[in-house]
Parts: structure tokens; sequence; C-alpha cells
């Protein structure tokens, strides 16, 4: 018999596919929160023989089930953990753990891309372009690649995951990889998902509207409450918002808390670290912390939401050769425009900044970070230049 413990989202469950794949009847599944897999893997050593084999994929174990499984180990017993996240490195120095994050080709992996290759590589399954298909969407939505790869079968995969209960996912998932010579969606998936997508796109309208701009340890962070959509809101509101280096998004009601960023310079594992959590360099989360709720709850409740950029502009607009004009809360104008091939600088009224720029997202960049500036609309950018034009002429 086999026992799989395993994530509650979609690379988790991946992997319990995979596992329904390889054993059959003789797999026992379970899907767990993080802070749930101890009890589990407790309740496993309290109530199950030795020759059960363990599987634990997607995630991490505490301190005390560390050695647990250990000791089980070295009694001879059957236990293989596979993840890879950095923050479970050290299960390398057991032989029963198995933690990559990037493999040989350079490429991020996943619990689920892990798992099959040692399932293949142990001949426990058969490999199938259905299959690796679909280990391939879920590993590009994990580590991000999807949007990099502008790859929507894996966002529309993860989309399904969150329409239907595990169950249905996992049985629908199961036949489909059993019978099918390549993956695909069928024709009532593809409907609810165009529906859900309309339904994201205004959800992610109306959070753009709450989001507000706070400094922490030097970052800085847009800062929004949602229950729903995390990723695909923190994609798009890192996207909308390139000056902030990582978005926050806090769940309050489930008391936890998401990071995202579209930046390469910026890991949010080494934030959510700061908190006691965890994951991956562009998406990682932690449970809502006493210091968490502080940082950025307490501390950011009385901000007012960050000022949307002016959108139907025809005049104003980013990177103009006439410059583009920008207003704070306080009412003052900044005109951001270039002063040579290689220059970008910033008038602020009648007076210009000395710092300069190397291009125009950088100005920005410095801009909204600092003063929270907002593009202006048409009207605004036209009566500046003519009051610019008044005080030359005087």
């Amino acid at each position: 018999m086999y026992k799989l413990l395993s994530h509650n989202d979609l690379d988790g469950v991946g992997c319990g596919i995979l596992a329904k794949l390889a054993f059959r009847e003789d797999v026992k599944v379970r899907y767990n929160s993080i802070s749930g897999l101890n009890r589990e893997v407790e309740w496993f050593f309290d109530n199950v023989d030795k020759n059960t084999f363990l599987f634990i994929t997607d995630l991490s174990v505490n301190e005390k089930n560390e050695q647990r499984i250990n000791e089980f180990y070295q009694d001879g017993g059957k236990v293989q953990l596979i993840d890879h996240h950095k923050t479970a490195l050290h299960y390398n120095d057991y032989p029963w753990g198995h933690v990559v994050v990037e493999d040989e080709e350079g490429k991020l992996t996943s619990a689920t891309s892990l798992l099959y290759h040692y399932l293949l590589s142990h001949q426990l399954i058969e490999e199938s372009a259905a299959i690796t298909e679909f280990v391939e969407l879920v590993r590009q939505y994990d580590t991000w690649e999807w949007e990099k790869n502008d790859n929507q079968d894996a966002q529309r995969l993860n989309a399904l995951f969150f329409l239907v209960s595990i169950d249905e996912f996992e049985e629908k998932m199961i036949t489909r990889l059993q019978t099918s010579e390549h993956f695909h969606f069928d024709e009532f998936e593809k409907k609810i998902l165009d529906m859900e997508e309309d339904k994201i796109d205004r959800y992610i309208r109306r959070k753009r509207r709450e989001l507000v701009q706070t400094e922490l340890n030097g970052l800085f962070a847009g800062v929004v409450y949602a229950e729903s959509y995390h990723s695909e809101l923190g994609n798009e509101l890192g996207k909308e918002y390139p000056h902030l280096d990582y978005i926050a998004i806090l769940n309050i009601g489930g008391k936890r808390m998401g990071f995202r960023t579209i930046h390469d310079h910026i890991d949010v594992s080494e934030v959510a670290g700061q908190y006691g959590g965890g994951g991956h360099a562009k998406a990682s989360g932690c449970s809502l912390t006493e210091e968490a709720y502080t940082s950025f709850v307490t501390e950011t409740f009385h901000l007012e939401p960050i000022p949307e950029d002016a959108r139907r502009n025809r005049y104003n607009l980013k990177g103009s050769s006439f410059g583009t004009l920008y207003k704070s809360r306080r009412e003052d104008y900044f005109l951001l425009h270039q002063i040579n091939d290689h220059e970008w600088a910033i008038q602020k009224g009648q007076k210009r900044l000395e710092q300069t720029y190397a291009n125009f997202e950088e100005g920005e960049s410095y801009l909204k970070r600092n003063y929270e500036v907002w593009l202006v609309k048409d009207d605004d950018f036209v009566q500046y230049l003519m009051k610019q034009v008044k005080n030359h002429i005087h």
C-alpha cells in the first residue's frame, strides 16, 4: 500500500492524480493545508504499519516530524519526500528527501514534475503525451513560467481547479489522462472558463481601486484585501503598477496572506520568510501573524488607495516626446521629459529636479514611489502646456 500526503493546491493535487494513475486502488491520498500536514504525519505514524510506503509532496514537516520520519526510515520504513521549495533544501541531507528547485536544464520544477520523473525512473507509471502535457501545464502555472510564455492553458487549468471540487477535478483529469492522446479542455469546460475570465476581469477592476502603497524594509508594496483569485490579481496589479516591488494580498477571513511579484530582482519568498512563511521567488505566502497584521493592516489601514492613471488619453501619453504630466495628492504637477538621447528629467512646477534617469520607466518609478502621482487626463495636460507657453511669453 501507498499513502500520499500532498498540498491542496493545483501542484499538490497534480501529485495525487499521478499517484492514482500509477498505483490505482493501492494508494490513499490526503490533501492538506500547510498547517494541517503535521497532524496527518502524526496520525500516519500512530496508526499505519511499516509496509505502507509514505510519500509527502509539495509540503514540509516540522522538526519533530522530520525526526520521526528519519527514525521510521532507519527502522526499515519506506518514505519519500519530494518538494521544490528553497526552504525545503535541507531535506536533501536525508536519503528519503528529494528537493530540486531548478533542474539540470535550468528549468524551475514543481512537485508534480518531480514526482512524474520519479515515477518514470522507477517504472511505476507509463509515459504518455497527455500526462506529459498535463504535468507541464501544472509546472508552468506553479512556477509562473506561464505568464512569461503567455501559456493561457496553464492559467485556465488552475481556474478550472478552483471552479470544481477537488474530487471532481481529480476524477475528470484521471479519466482524461487515461483515455486521451493529448491533454485538452472539453466544450463545457471552455464555456465555464470563458465566463470565469469575465468574472475575474471585473473582480480585478474593483480591487485595483482599493490598492494602497506602503514602504517596508526598503521595498515598496501594494496592499489589497482579497479572498479570491490571488494569482491573477497579483499578476495584473504587478503589471499595472510596475513601480511596486511586490503585491501583498490579505485574506482576513482565512488569516493568511500571499505575496506576488513580476520582477526578477525581487524574491518574495524572502519577504514571506520574515513572517514565518515561504514559497517561490515570484509567489509565496504566510499566516497572518501578529507581526504581519501590524505591518500590512494596522500600519496601512488609514492610507488612501493609489490613484489610477488616466486611461483614454490621446496626448498625455507615457514616454511622449512632449513630456508626460503627472499630478500628486498635494496638487503638484510633475512633467517627465527627455532632455537628450540617454537622459530623462523631472520638472516640478517651474523647477527641474536634480536627478536624471536613464529611461522613462526609471523616472516614472521614482515619481510613483516618492510622490504617489498619477497620469493626468488630456484636458489637464493641454491646460498645463498653455500655462507654460503663457509664462514663457511673459
